[in-house]
């Protein structure tokens, strides 16, 4: 059997286990983060604080390069295996702003958007939205989940989130110093759609129960909003792997907007979070199985 890297234990190690291993691949967990990582002596099979393999010596392919990139350099140095989805790709999808340019410049519909990289004064915020309706919407070039991502509803309101924005980025520390401004698309659906290797495999439909929704409006599943598998029409199957394409990635997230209308690709993910394969279309597994497959072969 093939042997597979994944550097996650969550949601996505726990469901691809069993149905890749009935399909040739073993599957085990490699901890790249929250450990210590020898660096000029000979690297053990296993962390003595970790109960899973933390060597990538015996494996044949990687799934996704880890997503903290510094700890990924340290565990990859001097291990050649392929990953379905490299460090480039990795970096690619985490850059929303150079996600979206690039696809507003292949002609894909995306939200209208600024990227501000800080420091600026207000000025040049008060400048870069002067054609945006409010609301806007507010968040980080880099951050997952919806973490800090904000609505605002008028100028002031949009400088005084800059405002925090410019404390964290006064730290040095701080890679990213960069955020967006987008429009804000009200009461849009959003959908979460799984491309691999080059073909749509199937979607869920992101939504707030009814207990969470009041004067709520971000769909994020670890915010609390609820995945359902849903069967999207062929122009969205289009869309996603158009943007996939254009962004030379295997294995991707796409998630779309609609709202009166308008279908949009918001953002990407290369490290998307695989859901209950029901959600999916038939072949899901067959179709990743087979990339991984091609992935391992190619090295």
């Amino acid at each position: 059997m093939l042997r597979l890297a994944v550097t996650t234990n969550a949601e996505t190690f726990a469901r691809v286990s069993d149905p890749l291993a009935d399909r040739g691949i073993a599957v085990d967990h490699v901890q790249a983060k929250e450990r210590s990582i020898p660096l000029t002596d000979a690297q053990p099979t296993a962390s003595p604080d970790a109960d899973s393999d933390t060597s990538l010596a015996d494996f044949d392919v990687g799934l996704v390069y880890p997503g903290r990139l510094m700890e990924g350099a340290a565990i990859t140095a001097g291990h050649s295996i392929p990953w379905v989805n490299g460090r480039d790709a990795v970096l690619t999808s985490r850059n929303k702003a150079g996600v979206l340019a690039t696809l507003a410049d292949a002609g894909i519909d995306v939200p209208r958007s600024v990227l501000i990289s800080n420091p600026v004064d207000d000025s040049v915020v008060a400048d870069a939205v002067a054609d945006f309706s409010f609301p806007v919407v507010v968040k980080p070039n880099s951050a997952t989940r919806g973490v800090g991502v904000a609505k605002a509803g008028d100028l002031d309101s949009l400088l005084g989130v800059v405002d925090y924005l410019d404390l964290v980025h006064d730290f040095r520390a701080t890679g990213d110093k960069s955020y967006l401004v987008q429009e804000y698309l009200p009461d849009a659906r959003d959908y979460r759609v799984m491309v691999v290797d080059g073909d749509y495999v199937g979607a869920v439909e992101r939504r707030l129960p009814d207990s969470l929704a009041d004067g709520r409006w971000k769909h994020n599943v670890h915010r609390g909003a609820e995945a359902t598998g849903v069967d999207l029409p062929e122009s969205h199957h289009r869309l996603a792997e158009r943007a996939a394409a254009e962004l030379g990635i295997p294995y991707l997230g796409v998630d779309l907007l609609e709202t009166d209308g308008r279908l949009v690709v918001n953002e990407t993910n290369a490290r998307p979070t695989v859901d209950d394969a029901a959600k999916y279309d038939a072949g899901f597994y067959d179709r990743l199985a087979k990339l991984i497959k091609t992935t391992a072969a190619s090295e």
